[in-house]
């Protein structure tokens, strides 16, 4: 029978303690007695190793966790689900839990993949969350997913709307169009010579798109003259 104050001492076992200090310094959102530190490559052989299938639908509705493996573990199970309609729900019910930016980008169900059209109704409603790493998460979606085949300047349009203040919705906003630019440039550069972004986010994805090998010289010259 699954328990959750057995995984925790299972957990400790690993801990290493100057990962740990790396982490809370990397991930400055947290308090550092919520890392226990364990490097991804030993926690995600450890998850293959330690959890049955059924203890891992226990885990998934064991909310909120206590440690920032514990939600890292979640979000590991949530991209492996392979029903659309389970993975769903599970994401709708874990975003309110994720208070930091490197467990909402560990969160990336590959079922989303096959089912972009549900999941843009999602999507929508996620972009006007009044929680910023809900936010995050839907911009993310957008650029993972509405970026190549199914790319239609509608999705940087609502992107473009988004009127947040917080650094880690900007900052995944900014990479979000500056992934854009390197595959469609020519819808995405009026979104920065219309000047439709905060200044913020204008200016930050200005500084990610000079630093992609994806974009020519010539168009990183044009940016240059876009700063603002």
């Amino acid at each position: 029978m699954f328990d959750i104050e057995n995984l925790r001492r299972e957990l400790f076992t690993l801990q290493d303690e100057a990962y740990r200090n790396f982490q809370a310094k990397n991930v400055p959102t947290v308090d550092r007695e919520k890392f226990i530190g364990i490097r991804t490559p030993v926690l995600c052989k450890f998850v293959k190793k330690y959890f049955r299938a059924e203890d891992r639908k226990i885990f998934l509705n064991t909310l909120p966790h206590k440690y920032f493996e514990e939600n890292s573990i979640h979000a590991l199970f949530i991209s492996e689900l392979k029903d659309f309609d389970e993975c769903l729900i599970a994401t709708k019910i874990f975003l309110p839990h994720v208070d930091n930016r490197a467990t909402c980008d560990s969160i990336s169900p590959k079922i989303f993949a096959q089912h972009t059209a549900e999941l843009d109704a999602e999507i929508s409603y996620w972009l006007t969350s009044a929680q910023p790493y809900t936010v995050r998460f839907a911009l993310s979606m957008l650029m993972k997913f509405y970026l190549g085949e199914k790319f239609d300047v509608r999705h940087l349009e609502r992107a473009a709307a988004i009127d947040s203040e917080h650094y880690y919705v900007q900052t995944m906003a900014a990479w979000l169009f500056a992934t854009a630019l390197a595959k469609h440039f020519d819808a995405a550069i009026k979104f920065l010579s219309e000047r439709k972004l905060s200044t913020r986010i204008h200016n930050r994805t200005i500084r990610k798109a000079l630093e992609s090998r994806r974009i020519t010289s010539e168009q990183k010259n044009f940016l240059r003259g876009l700063k603002l």
